[in-house]
């Protein structure tokens, strides 16, 4: 990784920490002129990068979680917490920043102009997140427009409802589809002592099928923690050198279709993938050091997110998922392997509920649901048993228009794939432009 030098001498705008700038060497004879232009560019969009860099560790001081992962210089975080900058400081460097960014010129196309746009609309959500710690009141919507540059779309009940009715022609017993969805998947949950060997060989199969299309940095690797009292089922921590810690959460059961989806999603090409090709081509390769901090509430956990759940879709296309469920997880988790096929015609429906967790958290949020209500919503259109819809309440608590990152993003992003030729017939197209989607700088309004 390219290290920095970094001076904690910091004036209260950022442009004039610049140090002078060295004389250009002299040219070879018969060499071609380099553009200053491209080169001043690149300085000053380097300088800003930094100091973008700092803003988010100085954020983070105040917002618990808002640093996900750093793995840049141990001296430029310490530097940091020693000046511990407060709220309004930070709002102002960011400003300053955006003012700075956008008379930089970059030439049009490529990934510098990537990195110019990821940098400033980076820099503006960071802005938005100061401005509610500060006490700024937003709505769900402009919530999510300013910290993750999209807004999902309203969906009805009448929506939810019809495919509810679909269920309760499709599942088995009596009582509400709640009720009957609940008892009915109960025959499908991993034993506890069962649960280590489903998820390692699920992780293998993810890692096995992302290798053969994705060229994985030497060296990397992940440890796997069970982990309890947390609103999430799964987490990535992410820690630098190709390395990841992954966490699955224990408090509630845990049914067969998570071990694929978390293995992939925080694993194999998910977040662990995600995270390992920025820092390579970005960090390592370009010398980019932005991309050694990820902000959680900004416009990158969009592009995070919903690039690992339409990972799945990538790594297991088709029918392919079913097949290697049916033949290897359901006979480790001592499940009929015969059921497995039923199993995953009804979770298709169930998944057409996908944005019913959304319009809970949008109600919420706004004020429009009490806990109970969004509870109960739950319930009956995320057909949730009350205890998970407890917890996801939870989650919407801490995260709040989060939510909107897992199935927008992933709707966002398979667009994006098929509308450069990944589609379904085209598997070999698909996972090259997912590959360039986790190695470059995007934006969700990019995709769309």
């Amino acid at each position: 990784m390219v290290r920095y030098w970094f001076s904690l001498v910091l004036a209260v705008v950022l442009c004039a920490c610049s140090a002078p700038p060295e004389p250009a060497p002299e040219a070879a004879p018969g060499a071609a002129a380099p553009d200053a232009t491209a080169e001043e560019g690149q300085d000053a969009m380097d300088a800003i990068a930094r100091d973008y860099l700092r803003l988010v560790l100085a954020l983070g001081r105040h917002d618990d979680g808002y640093v996900d992962a750093y793995y840049g210089p141990a001296e430029w975080k310490a530097a940091v917490d020693a000046e511990a900058p407060p709220l309004e400081t930070i709002a102002a460097r960011s400003e300053a920043l955006q003012q700075q960014l956008a008379a930089v010129s970059v030439p049009a196309g490529g990934m510098e102009s990537l990195r110019h746009a990821y940098l400033l609309r980076q820099l503006q959500a960071l802005s938005a997140r100061v401005a509610m710690l500060q006490g700024q009141v937003l709505s769900f919507d402009e919530e999510s427009k300013a910290l993750y540059d999209a807004v999902a779309p309203v969906q009805p009940e009448r929506h939810f409802q019809a495919i509810v009715a679909q269920l309760e022609d499709a599942l088995p017993g009596e009582g509400s589809v709640a009720e009957r969805y609940q008892a009915w998947r109960s025959g499908f949950v991993i034993p506890p002592e069962r649960l280590d060997a489903v998820f390692r060989a699920a992780i293998d199969e993810c890692r096995r099928r992302t290798a053969a299309h994705v060229a994985l940095p030497e060296g990397e690797r992940f440890e796997l923690e069970y982990v309890t009292d947390k609103p999430w089922s799964g987490y990535n921590w992410y820690q630098g050198n190709y390395h990841s810690l992954i966490q699955v959460n224990t408090d509630l059961p845990i049914f067969i279709d998570r071990a694929i989806d978390l293995a992939c999603h925080e694993g194999y090409p998910g977040h662990h993938v995600y995270n390992m090709l920025l820092e390579k081509h970005l960090v390592d390769d370009r010398g980019w050091p932005e991309f050694s901090v990820y902000a959680l509430y900004s416009p990158q956990s969009l592009i995070a997110e919903g690039t690992a759940n339409f990972g799945i879709e990538v790594a297991f296309p088709g029918d392919e998922r079913v097949a290697y469920e049916r033949e290897v997880l359901f006979p480790l988790a001592g499940l009929d392997p015969a059921t497995a096929g039923d199993y995953y015609r009804i979770q298709a429906l169930v998944d057409g509920l996908g944005y019913a967790g959304n319009e809970a958290a949008r109600r919420y949020v706004d004020g429009a649901f009490s806990r109970g209500q969004a509870e109960d919503w739950l319930v009956r259109y995320a057909l949730m048993e009350p205890a998970r819809a407890a917890q996801r309440v939870r989650f919407i608590d801490t995260y709040r228009s989060y939510v909107i990152n897992y199935n927008l993003g992933e709707d966002l992003v398979r667009r994006h794939v098929e509308a450069q030729g990944g589609t379904t017939d085209a598997p070999e197209r698909r996972w090259e432009v997912f590959g360039e989607l986790l190695s470059s700088p995007r934006l969700p309004s990019g995709l769309q």
